[in-house]
Parts: C-alpha cells; structure tokens; sequence
C-alpha cells in the first residue's frame, strides 16, 4: 500500500546510517503501482528526501511506464533495472568521494621539519659540491632519517681492518651485521655483488669486505671501492617488504611510488602512484590501492603493520619532495613493516646538482602544497584575528559572513550590486590552485567566524597579480582590511611576482586612500571611466 512506502521512507530518511535511498517496486496484484509510486513523489523533494538522494527503479514495461513518469515529472530519478539503479547510486559515491577529496588541503610540513630540511640540504649540498647526481648509501639514508623515516645503524669502513671493528661493534647488541659495498659510483649494489647478509662475527665480516673487494675487481674492474657500510641486520621474521619511490613523470612532475618491495619488484609488479603532497588520507589511499595493502592489514597468525609508520613514511618523503626540486629519483627499497614499525634497509637518491639551493615549494608539483607557514595571528584595535591561507571547507564560513556585508559594500568589492551567491560561484572562490592563486581568511580569534578576506589572482608566469579586499561592514575601520593587504603584499613578494594591481570604482575613497598609504600608483581605467587601476612594483 502507499501508506506503507511513505512510512518506510521517512524512517529511512531519518536514520542517520542512511546515505542514498533507492525505492523499487515490482507489479502485483495486490497494490496500484502508480499510487505507489505518487506516494514517493509526493515525499521526494526534487530528487531528495530529508536531504538524501533518492532513486526509483519501477519493474516492468506496461505496468511500470505510468509510474515511472509520476516519478520523473517530480524530478525524481527513475531506472527500469536494479543494475541501471545500483550504477547510478555508485555514481553518486564517486562523486560524494571526489567532493571530500576537493575540501582536503594537504599541508607543507616545512615548519614542522625545519631541522630535518637543513640536515638534508647539508648533505644534498656536499653532493653537488663534489659534482656527483648519485648519494652513496649513508648519505641517502641520512637523507630520509631527517625526514622521519628510521634506518639501522649504520657504520662507515674505509678498510677491512675497520670494517671487522664495526662489525664487532654493532654485534654487541645485534645478532648478526651486514657488509656492503661503499661506492660513489655504482648505485645497485647487489648487481656487482656488494652485498652479504646475515654475518655473524668479526671475522666473518672481514672476510665479507675482500670477497666484496674481488667480486668488485671481476666484474667492474673500472670500478674503484670508496669503502664498506657494516649495519646492524634487521631481522623481523613476519615484516612485508615494501617500496618507497619517487621520479619524475614528463606530464606530472614528481610522483610517488608504493607497493610491493624487494629483490623481484618488476616482478611481482604491486605498486600505486600518488601525486604530492600527501596527507595522511591520501598515503592511505595509496596503500590500499595495492594487493599487499591488504596483508599489511593482517591475516591468520600475522597481527597487521603500523599503519601509522608506514603513512608517517610516505608523508615525510612526500614533504622531501615538496622541500627539494633538485631530487630527480629515490628508492627506499626495501621498507620493512610490521606491527613494531617500518625501517628502511636500503636508499636511493638521485639529485640535479645545479639545483640544491632552489627554494622550496617544488615548482613541479602538479599539486602546489597548502601555504601553512603564512599564517599568523594579529591584534586590532583590542580584537584578535587569526589570518591564514583559505581553505576549501571555509566555503561554510561564507554565508554568515556575506550576511553582515552591506549592499553598499558589496557593489564596491564586486564593481556592481550583487544580491546572490550562487553555491558553484562560492567553491570557487575557496578551491584554489595555490600555484595561481591565494585567499587569506581573516578569522575572529574566538568564534572562528569569517571577518575579512584578501585575494591575489595571479597571471601564468607570476608577473603580475590582481587582488581584492573584503572586510565585514561593521568591523571596517579598525586595521583589518590594511593588515590584508600587507599580507598579500607580502606573500607577492616572497612568490617574486614583478606587480600587483586593483580595479576600484572612484567613489571609493577609502581603499584608493589606503593604496596610496602602501605606495600603489592610481590612474584612471582605460576604457571605463568610472574605475580606476591601482598599481604596485613589488620590489
């Protein structure tokens, strides 16, 4: 009976489980299909109910047709098979999932890692000093320890005498050592047999050195050893090998790997890519979108891997990434994870010479990074207000705060009156592509509530930007809209953008008196005689 559809979809409706509703009806003798389906009509708003998607799939051809169009003329969405339903629902996850992906900002952790980044460039930097693009072994894994990444113990031998002292050194607290080969040439050790594993005494490791030594002489006699690396063997019986790898992609720029690790790589052919920067729920996408994500989750007797450490891993090398254009490849192959945690047994780094000292953010991200470090809070007139890069969840915060904008104000900031915002036209003044374009959300200390907003729209190459002021009419007049507009002036000069330009209508007086105060230079519109340009070389 209708009355028995209309309760089942209010109390589905109501459950807050409930994401996506699809009603079906297949024809019988006991009940009116086309009064089944006026009671879902009746209950649909356009498409929804309570605020959920609601679909329809009414069964049959003849029988059906008549429901199916009540249903379609109350804009409610109708299919004539569950498949067609069920693909149509699954729709609307992707689209639900690729929403939540846009509200996400994944953050520059360079604050965060300011000691880690210095240690690094110190390193990258003697590299290049010494004109080489490979990092020997020790370097590499210095390189990735500063940016959270653990690594064993490792000690560096300049002979075989030294290499059995390591070796004795390290097995006071280990079971066993291993010995490779020091070389600031060859990069895959094991290839010319610079590996042995699983030595148990001094004397052993020695041994170890001049086989390495002779295999050296034999099969790349060019080749000269710049030494031996002894560490501590990792032996953690149930961890998986993992990689851990980034290269550039003519297209993309830097993409990062995960997958499968170990010897057979190639073979096994288990990785995912990712474009930085990473948070923690993008590393964790990246995870699960291999096989052996799933066995790092655990099975039978193995407890599952600190998920933890290894998304800690891909964010750190995420951030090496974002801190350093000079990287051209790295292999952390293999990362061994388990319940204790990951370590990396072995690295890989790749680096352009000519561009240690290029600052940070990467220029080739596909993806710029969340400015974070341009944050801050000020004082204004006995208020405090937190100022920082816009979010695209700030979108929220935009219709309390367009309430307290008077019409007045609204047709200055926007040249013209304006009464409504539409929904698409406010994502897009809060999803930004940081490359092009940056917000800075003034946000009332205590509340959280949206003050002001400054804006800078910049051209490709960065040589001049546009930018707009909008301060909440009752707070006007106490510093904020100037304490904007320092910061975008700022920020333009950090990002080395040659000029910044407004357009303001004439009757505006206060703002083309506070660009004069900023030193901007004022000249009327060329075509329209009613604005003006103010402009400003930043130096």
């Amino acid at each position: 009976a209708p009355e028995r559809y209309g309760a089942a979809l209010e109390a589905l409706a109501a459950d807050p489980g409930t994401d996506v509703i699809l009603v079906m009806n297949c024809p019988t003798g006991l009940g009116s299909s086309p009064d089944a389906a006026r009671k879902v009509a009746e209950l649909g708003d356009d498409g929804e109910i309570g605020g959920k998607p609601l679909l329809a799939c009414w069964l049959g051809e003849h029988t059906a047709r008549q429901g199916r169009r009540v249903l379609t003329e109350a804009g409610i969405a109708s299919f004539e098979t569950p498949e067609d339903a069920a693909i149509a629902a699954s729709y609307l996850g992707e689209w639900s999932r690729a929403q939540r992906a846009l509200l996400r900002t994944p953050p520059s952790r360079g604050g965060d890692q300011a000691d880690g980044k210095a240690s690094a460039h110190a390193i990258l930097r003697k590299v290049a000093a010494e004109g080489r693009r490979m990092l020997t072994e020790p370097e590499a894994k210095a390189a990735i320890e500063a940016y959270g990444i653990p690594v064993p113990r490792t000690i560096v031998a300049g002979s075989v005498v030294e290499v059995a002292q390591a070796a004795g050194e390290l097995l006071e607290s280990s079971e066993a050592v291993v010995v490779k080969l020091l070389s600031k040439v060859v990069s895959h050790k094991s290839d010319v047999g610079g590996v042995v594993l699983d030595i148990a005494t001094a004397e052993k490791a020695a041994e170890a050195a001049r086989s390495i030594e002779t295999r050296l002489r034999t099969r790349s006699p060019q080749v000269k050893a710049d030494g031996y690396t002894v560490q501590a063997m990792v032996a953690r019986k149930h961890a998986q090998e993992l990689i851990l790898g980034m290269n550039l992609d003519p297209m993309f720029g830097p993409v990062i790997l995960f997958g499968a690790g170990g010897t057979a790589v190639e073979v096994v052919n288990d990785t995912a890519i990712a474009l930085p920067p990473l948070d923690d729920v993008l590393a964790g996408d990246a995870i699960d979108a291999t096989r052996i994500g799933r066995l790092l989750a655990g099975y039978r007797d193995r407890k599952p891997a600190n998920r933890g450490a290894i998304i800690a891993a891909l964010n750190g090398l995420s951030q090496m990434i974002v801190d350093f254009p000079c990287l051209v490849s790295l292999d952390i192959n293999p990362l061994l994870a388990d319940a204790e945690g990951v370590v990396a047994l072995d690295a890989r780094i790749e680096i352009d010479p000519r561009r240690v000292d290029e600052p940070a953010p990467n220029p080739a991200l596909a993806i710029r990074p969340y400015p974070s470090g341009w944050s801050r809070d000020l004082q204004s007139d006995g208020m405090t207000f937190h100022i920082r890069p816009i979010m695209p969840a700030d979108v929220a915060l935009y219709p309390a705060f367009l309430a307290k904008i008077s019409p007045d104000d609204l047709r200055l900031r926007f040249l013209s009156l304006r009464k409504n915002f539409p929904d698409q036209m406010l994502k897009r003044l809060t999803q930004l592509d940081y490359e092009r374009d940056i917000a800075f959300v003034a946000l009332e200390k205590d509340t959280g509530a949206l003050a002001g907003i400054g804006r800078l729209s910049c051209d490709p190459d960065h040589r001049s930007g546009e930018y707009a002021l909008l301060v909440q009419s009752d707070l006007q007049g106490h510093g904020l809209g100037w304490d904007l507009l320092k910061q975008v002036i700022d920020y333009a000069k950090a990002e080395r953008i040659g000029r910044i330009e407004g357009t303001i209508l004439n009757e505006n007086r206060k703002m083309l008196t506070m660009c004069l105060e900023f030193g901007f230079s004022i000249a009327h519109h060329p075509s329209e005689p009613g604005l003006s340009v103010a402009t400003l070389e930043v130096r």
